[in-house]
């Protein structure tokens, strides 16, 4: 089974780039973020025409997620729970069906952050605990789940071409980093780091100031696996050559393949 997460930076400017990718990678299932359109404006048949179940969180011109997938889902919901009031379209949740195994796949958006300090640097850490407080309960379950997205965190100094630009940034900070390696330190494998070591890997260049030429770049979009998982990961790859296409989006995909 291959899974792929994709912060696609807006689905109605990204969708030649994206269905080129999808046919060139085949996943059997796709996370996107940032899809940037309601649920009825997102166009769901052009990707049935593909071969693909669609389940959407959306929102009009900001957030959103999705889950493009070739296997059956069962059990979707949609928001991050334990905050009702929260109308930001960030998490989408469900449970893929696999030829040996069903796995918990979850979808996130995790705030940016900045400025800060400040009031969206708030939102993100309390978000960070509301995606702690699941986490937890994902493990409890003991089903395989994984959480995989864009998580707006460059964990070590390693995951930037220049961590001295990123000092301050709420991608950065040390609280949003700490955030972060609880929830890992519950038990989960971050899987990139699980397959490699080393700095130069990155998920996001800026469209600003040649980032892309100069390899500027950052790692943000990551898989968590719980223990089950984790046991089943085969592989973990960025495909980075997507940031040099037509078109492109500042993230590019990145993908798991599990013995499922």
């Amino acid at each position: 089974m291959k899974i792929a997460t994709f912060n696609i930076n807006g689905i109605k400017a990204r969708i030649s780039a994206l269905s080129e990718w999808l046919q060139e990678a085949r996943p059997d299932v796709a996370l996107l973020q940032e899809i940037k359109s309601v649920d009825e404006n997102f166009p769901r048949e052009h990707f049935e025409d593909l071969g693909y179940r669609v389940e959407t969180h959306g929102q009009k011109s900001f957030n959103g997620v999705a889950i493009l997938s070739r296997l059956p889902l069962e059990d979707v919901s949609r928001g991050l729970p334990g905050d009702d009031s929260d109308e930001q379209a960030r998490w989408i949740e469900a449970t893929v069906i696999g030829d040996k195994d069903a796995i918990r796949v979850c979808g996130l958006y995790l705030p940016n952050g900045n400025p800060a300090p400040g009031p969206k640097y708030d939102y993100k850490l309390d978000w960070m605990k509301r995606l702690e407080a699941r986490a937890r309960v994902l493990l409890d379950d003991e089903m395989p789940a994984l959480m995989a997205g864009d998580y707006n965190i460059i964990p070590q100094s390693e995951d930037a071409a220049t961590p001295k630009e990123w000092e301050g940034d709420a991608l950065f900070r040390p609280e949003s980093r700490a955030a972060f390696r609880r929830i890992v330190n519950f038990g989960f494998t971050e899987a990139f780091r699980a397959r490699h070591q080393g700095p130069g890997h990155y998920s996001f260049w800026d469209y600003q100031a040649g980032a892309w030429q100069k390899n500027n770049g950052i790692r943000i979009d990551h898989f968590l696996l719980s223990p089950a998982c984790a046991d089943m990961m085969t592989d973990c790859q960025i495909d980075a050559a997507t940031r040099g296409g037509d078109k492109p989006s500042d993230h590019v995909p990145v993908w798991i393949t599990l013995d499922a």
